[in-house]
């Protein structure tokens, strides 16, 4: 059971960011070109994903938008941390 939810831990932003860009036109109005958006699925899908919602055409990312930016981050680095502390502590 906890290997799917790692699992899905690790797939459902991106899942949910590949949606977005096939479905809506949020994340072709938010990342001009193919590279960073595809990187951004790849390597930090979190923030890639909040920074293509919060994105409003014109004015950017801020005030409210740029909390769940932040909180991308935050989301991408802690995955990547435990990632690391749970093959050190094996």
């Amino acid at each position: 059971m906890c290997c799917v939810v790692a699992l899905m831990a690790l797939i459902g932003p991106r899942i949910a960011f590949l949606f977005a860009w096939i479905f809506t036109g949020q994340v072709d109005q938010a990342y001009d070109g193919f590279l960073v958006p595809f990187f951004g699925m790849l390597l930090l899908p979190w923030t890639a994903l909040f920074y293509a919602i919060a994105y409003a055409p014109g004015t950017g990312v801020g005030g409210f938008g740029l909390f769940f930016v932040l909180l991308g981050v935050l989301l991408d680095i802690s995955s990547y941390a435990s990632g690391q502390y749970s093959r050190r502590s094996s």
